[in-house]
């Protein structure tokens, strides 16, 4: 039992000076259990919506206190017209708009059916049918405070509108963000060994003595890289037009152009986790734990941010995938130009250059 006590012995001690594995054994399962515990829910709290009041009487008002009352919903503009509703939408500031016709008071005193509006971003089916149940859920509470003894059918009726897709298709939400992830995975992994395998196989020190300069080593790395990627999006999105019918209402050009964009922020973020890494086995696993994970769980991807605790909330903005996500869905779905998007994608250009300057920095590192 002795040499096998030792073994045991010497195994625990090299596990506990090797930081990397203590992570993977403790940092990762902490960091799931927490990630899933908070961002995976079905509940939406704190979406923003417009409300046009035309009524502009105790009803409306009230309806508009218990959606707000309910903490499923924040009004974040007062608007006069339903184009001004639209512009709201197309710039993404709001998830669902409410309309109460101007005759709301009349028809409730005199017990006539009348018709509340909702009007929701289905560009996240998913998200646009929750909130739209909740509304008329409090809708109908508000009419039975009214009339408790009345019997169906209700006097206010609700109407529904669906932006951008009528017919709530779920694939409309899953190709996106699907398309995001695998840019994402496929780039950011494949070029995070892209190093290590030189370091690996001993054809680093070739590299090391060549009289290329670390930006043109790393640029002759991200290339090729590029090359495929480019081509996995065409692919993608022939597949999403073709078998799924995904319409792209917007400029192809543009939606290529943010792509590629995207495709390069992947890629130098691999470039990056490949020179702070000594082996494939350990970059791709770093690859794994930095980008699956928050790609799937604080893109906005499936789960609502807005229904986040506040950190991580915080914490999705330095997600590259969620302003892509929010890229793809604005030109695809919503057929918005650069005047609508132009804020995602500086932020994805900063991104891409510090971690660019980061890889050069760390890469220079090695050389000396």
């Amino acid at each position: 039992m002795r040499p096998l006590r030792n073994i045991i012995q010497k195994e625990i001690w090299h596990i506990l000076r090797d930081r990397r594995t203590l992570l993977i054994l403790f940092g990762m399962p902490i960091a799931q259990i927490l990630l899933f515990g908070f961002a995976i829910t079905n509940e939406i709290k704190g979406a923003d919506i417009a409300v046009l009041d035309r009524a502009q009487d105790i009803h409306s008002q009230a309806v508009t206190e218990r959606l707000v009352a309910s903490g499923y919903f924040t009004v974040q503009a007062t608007v006069h017209s339903e184009p001004e509703i639209e512009q709201l939408f197309r710039t993404g500031q709001i998830k669902m708009g409410v309309i109460y016709p101007s005759d709301l008071g009349a028809h409730l005193e005199s017990q006539q059916p009348v018709e509340v509006q909702f009007i929701a971003d289905a560009t996240d089916p998913n998200t646009a049918t929750t909130l739209v149940n909740y509304g008329r859920a409090i809708v109908g509470d508000y009419q039975r405070e009214l009339a408790p003894l009345a019997q169906p059918p209700r006097q206010i009726q609700t109407e529904l509108r669906m932006l951008y897709n009528q017919e709530l298709e779920s694939v409309f939400l899953f190709v996106p963000g699907v398309m995001t992830i695998i840019l994402m995975l496929v780039s950011a992994m494949m070029t995070s060994i892209a190093l290590t395998r030189e370091k690996e196989l001993g054809t680093m020190e070739v590299l090391l003595v060549s009289p290329l300069r670390p930006p043109l080593i790393i640029l002759g790395k991200v290339i090729p890289y590029v090359l495929l990627s480019m081509i996995n999006t065409l692919l993608i999105l022939g597949l999403s037009v073709w078998v799924f019918d995904m319409p792209i209402r917007g400029s192809f050009v543009l939606l290529f152009a943010e792509s590629l964009l995207f495709v390069i922020t992947a890629l130098s973020l691999g470039i990056l986790i490949s020179t702070r890494t000594s082996s494939q086995q350990v970059a791709m696993m770093m690859s794994l734990m930095v980008l699956m994970l928050p790609t799937i769980l604080l893109s906005g991807f499936i789960f609502p941010i807005e229904s986040m605790p506040q950190p991580l909330q915080i914490i999705s903005h330095i997600i590259p995938a969620k302003w892509f996500i929010l890229i793809i869905k604005d030109i695809m779905l919503k057929g918005v130009g650069w005047a609508f998007i132009w804020q995602e994608t500086l932020i994805l250009t900063g991104m891409t250059t510090l971690f660019i300057g980061l890889s050069i920095r760390n890469f220079n590192i090695r050389l000396s």
